[in-house]
């Protein structure tokens, strides 16, 4: 079967970021970057977005991924927000608390992707990816708000993210984040979860893990050895 245009593409992108930071080439050009948004209900487009907090992500000469540093905002409602209550008992979070150091979303987001932006460049990457727990849930409101704010150069993927409750249940047989970092020997804190910086932190720290334990086993040299295969037969054809 002959190699399409588009494998050909990936196979020489890969063959050729061996000179880049590991980790630009480790998840095919893109920058993990850890999300995580508190809300007032499951609507991306109806509910506020409260609370939302990015972690960085580093690795080392040797491939092992580690956790950089974390940043959190409090988000205040967009005009016209529902705010559910029964969200907001489970949060713990209040809207009105006059300690709140809350902007709104166009800010925030300025702000956060400015950030993302940089170290994106600064990783060799070609863009950034959502990695959260259940990410289609963090991704959506993500991008409703981008959609409200008409933000056009939206640093991250715009539909692919990587999903560690799906990967914690492939490594650790669990898929509640707080029970996959118990198991994984990461502490976890009740008090402290439902918090955007904290759960954005731990998760983190669990796909960390996940990736250096996948690494430990063997199985990123296995594909690296795919890769290679792939570009020898490219460059016999």
């Amino acid at each position: 079967m002959a190699t399409s245009d588009w494998e050909l593409s990936e196979v020489n992108a890969t063959s050729k970021a061996m000179d880049k930071p590991q980790i630009a080439y480790r998840f095919r050009g893109y920058l993990p970057v850890v999300v995580d948004i508190e809300t007032a209900g499951f609507n991306p487009k109806t509910d506020a977005m409260l609370e939302i907090a990015v972690t960085t992500l580093d690795m080392d000469e040797d491939g092992t991924l580690s956790v950089k540093e974390t940043h959190a905002f409090d988000v205040e409602p967009f005009e016209g927000a529902n705010l559910e209550q029964a969200a907001l008992d489970f949060t713990g979070i209040d809207p009105e608390d006059p300690l709140r150091a809350a902007y709104d979303e166009q800010h925030v987001l300025g702000e956060l992707f400015r950030l993302i932006r940089r170290e994106v460049k600064q990783s060799n990457c070609k863009r950034a990816i959502v990695v959260a727990h259940n990410a289609s849930f963090d991704h959506q409101f993500l991008n409703a708000a981008v959609d409200r704010c008409g933000i056009k150069r939206n640093p991250f993927h715009p539909f692919s993210s990587i999903d560690t409750a799906s990967l914690a249940g492939l490594a650790f047989g669990h898929t509640v984040l707080a029970q996959a970092c118990r198991i994984a020997n990461i502490q976890f804190d009740n008090a402290a979860a439902h918090s955007a910086a904290y759960d954005s932190e731990v998760t983190a720290r669990l796909f960390c893990q996940i990736v250096n334990q996948w690494r430990d086993m063997g199985g990123w040299d296995k594909a690296v050895e795919g890769h290679m295969r792939l570009a020898e037969k490219e460059g016999t054809e």
